[in-house]
Parts: structure tokens; sequence; C-alpha cells
């Protein structure tokens, strides 16, 4: 089952995926591995934070990435501002930032002693003037035909007065297995002269945008107290509970960490195999820590270095089994919710299994498994649902303005009860 040694080569010198489209979280080339966009902090947890940082806060965004190469590149990021619905705001590059917007990604250090050489890049996101969705996309000796990967973040100002709370859902059908969030908001530091259409409110669950929910009518609206709830009772505002995370304990290479079934070190290459996976959607509920589908950079075979650098990459096939005849993904952060090509599994009728490998640096890993549907990806026949998962919600309340060409981003709220990570 372990793939081979010419194909893992094959698969890192692909040459770079077209570029059709800027304005989502993707890497368009092969070689780049690891993207991650978090505020700075000091905590080991830091990088699992959300993109999302205040118009006056100190923190900065850091990105990083790895180039599966020798050497270095030149490499430029750019700043794109976005409306409401990640289109592009009609907002001038001047207007939103305070320097040129084109800054050269020049902190990069090499791998120290890994079988896949890297260089690991390290690029700090300039301040903005202006709230709202932004794009940091990053491309190639200067040619912005040339890009490598488009990350989202999010920059809030406090212009509005937001609440928000995960409640039992209000329909009764099914009420075990969902989660419904309720927001109020109120607007009172700001002139608003139409709530019902200035005002939009988006909540997502787990840093997922494949199923956001844009919240555009209100459930109940008092002008005089310049308040506005948002309690739906259609379904609009929930969420499949879902089930706590699997995960794959990634961080040994002379070791089978936690799900890992086998590791296999070769001179040039690392190939690991996880355990056999197999649904569980009528089982009970069982809590247990998680990262609600992130993962960390980490490697236990050089303690007291840098993970970043001193991290192995290591091939490693994932197996499910499943019935026939369905279109498996797997979602995470580490295939891009689902949207990389290695997300999606392959059915191995000889050993009855479903099957993919993908390129992980060393660290801990969380996932689950869906069906792909029209509506988007369904775990819940593979992996249940249950209201006490625990699950992180952000409630992102924006404003457009009249006469305004952009829409501000007044309100942000994270909710994390029970919070539990590793």
């Amino acid at each position: 089952m372990i793939k081979s040694r010419w194909f893992l080569f094959f698969f890192l010198l692909l040459p770079s995926l077209g570029f059709t489209q800027v304005l989502e979280d993707k890497v368009y080339s092969e070689h780049i591995q690891s993207v991650r966009l978090f505020p700075a902090g000091f905590q080991a947890d830091s990088p699992l934070d959300a993109p999302v940082v205040s118009l006056t806060d100190q923190r900065s965004l850091i990105l990083l990435f790895d180039d599966l190469a020798y050497d270095p590149e030149l490499y430029t990021a750019k700043l794109i501002h976005c409306n409401a619905d990640w289109t592009k705001s009609s907002l001038r590059d001047n207007d939103f930032s305070i320097n040129f917007n084109q800054f050269n990604v020049n902190e990069y250090e090499y791998s120290v002693n890994t079988r896949i050489p890297y260089i690991h890049y390290k690029f700090e996101v300039p301040r903005v003037t202006k709230s709202g969705n932004y794009i940091l996309k990053v491309f190639r000796n200067r040619n912005e035909d040339e890009v490598i990967l488009t990350k989202r973040f999010m920059v809030f100002e406090e212009l509005f007065t937001v609440g928000a709370g995960i409640v039992p859902p209000t329909q009764t059908e099914d009420r075990r297995a969902l989660q419904q969030i309720n927001a109020v908001v109120n607007y009172s530091k700001v002139e608003v002269v139409d709530p019902s259409t200035q005002i939009k409110i988006l909540i997502r669950q787990n840093q997922r945008w494949d199923n956001a929910k844009y919240l555009t009518k209100p459930t109940f609206l008092n002008q005089s107290a310049k308040t506005i709830r948002y309690e739906p009772f259609d379904g609009s505002s929930t969420f499949r509970a879902g089930n706590e995370f699997r995960f794959v304990d990634l961080r040994f290479i002379r070791a089978t960490g936690v799900n890992v079934s086998s590791v296999t070190v070769e001179e040039n290459i690392v190939l690991a195999e996880s355990n056999l996976d197999i649904s569980r959607p009528g089982g009970a509920y069982s809590q247990y820590l998680d990262l609600n589908g992130q993962y960390l950079i980490y490697t236990n075979d050089r303690p007291g270095g840098n993970p970043e650098v001193e991290s192995e990459y290591i091939y490693t096939t994932f197996y499910l089994r499943a019935d026939p005849a369905r279109d498996i993904r797997m979602i995470g952060s580490l295939t891009g919710w689902g949207k990389n090509p290695e997300a999606q599994m392959k059915y191995d009728p000889k050993n009855n299994v479903y099957t993919t490998s993908i390129l992980l640096k060393q660290g801990w890993y969380d996932f689950q498994y869906g069906i792909q549907t029209p509506e988007g990806i369904d775990t819940e026949p593979l992996e249940g649902s249950h209201f006490e998962t625990e699950n992180e919600y952000e409630v992102l309340v924006y404003f457009r303005n009249l006469g305004s060409r952009y829409d501000q981003l007044v309100g942000y709220v994270y909710l994390h009860p029970n919070r539990r990570r590793l």
C-alpha cells in the first residue's frame, strides 16, 4: 500500500497550477506547502487562531509557508480589499494601504538536515487603514500572473456592539444534531438609515468558508433602541454540530504516533500509513480534545529545536472503510476543507477501502470524512452529529454606509464555549 519513491518525486515536480481566481484561500503551486496565516502570539497554539485582527490591534498577522526547493525565490505579497461576499471592492490600493502595495517576502530559512529539502518563509502582513475582508496574494518574480497562494484575512473595527450565543435549535426535528447561533447587534454609535439592507451578518464554524451562513434578514428590528436581533426560526443560522475531529499524530519518525500504523524512513523520504478508519454515524458522543480541524507543526525527534525548519515532510496514506460508489472527501485545514485534489479519496476494491495520500509536515493533524453532495460536503453519514460537540464559531457584522465604496467590518465575536484544545 505504500507509494513508491518515484511517484512522490513525480508529484513534487508537477508544474504550477493555472491561476484563475484570487478571492479565496488557495495554493496554486504543488511545491508550496504548510501555508498558515494567523495573529502573532507567544502561545504554542497561536497558529490555530483565525486570521482576524482589530484595526487598532498591535498584533500583526503572520504568514508562514514552505517552498520545496533548494534555492530561494523572489516572492512578492500584495493586499486586495474585498466586499462582504469576497468580490473585489472598489477601493484603490492607496485607500487602505499605508505604503506602496507590493511587499517583498525577504525572511526565510533553509530546512536543517531534512530528507526533502525546503525553504521556510515568513511574512508579517502590513497594517491597513480600512476594515473589511482582505486577500493576501503572493506571487513569483514580481509577476502577478505567477501566483503561488492566496489567503483570506479580516480586519474589524468596533463600531457596533455585538452579542452572540449558541442555543438549542428552534427546529424540533433533528435538534440533537444541530447547533444554532443567535446574534444581537446594537448600532447606536453609527448613523444607519436602513439597517435591514445596510447590515449583513456572517457566521462561520471552525474557520470554514464552505458552509458559512449569511444572514441578511433580521427577525427583530427596534429602530428606537437601534437594535437588531437575528434569531431565525427557519434554520438559516443553524449548523450541523458534527463530531469531534479524528486526528493523526505525525510528530515522530522513529516511532509511531497515535493513529499511525507504520512509519518507513528511507534515505530520501519518510512514508507513513494511518490506522484504518471506520464510519461512526450512529455511535454515542465521546468527548476528547481536538484542534477543530486545524493542525500544528511540531517534531518530537529534535527536542528544543525549531520545528518550522527541522520537521520532516512525511508522505502519509489514510484509509477509510466505507461502502463503495461514494464521492468521499477528507476535510480539514490539511486539505483546504475538501478543495485540494488530494481531498478526494479513491476506492480500492481489492482491499475494500478508500485511500488518499498527502505530503504533510511533522505535526498533529485533525480531519474528518464527508460525502460530496450538490449542497456541499456532508459529514454526518460518516461522522455522526451531536449537539454536545465542541465547535468554534465566529460572527462577523458588515456595514455599507450610504455612498460608500466598500463594506466595513464593524463587529466581531468569537464563540468558544467549553473550549477544549490540546
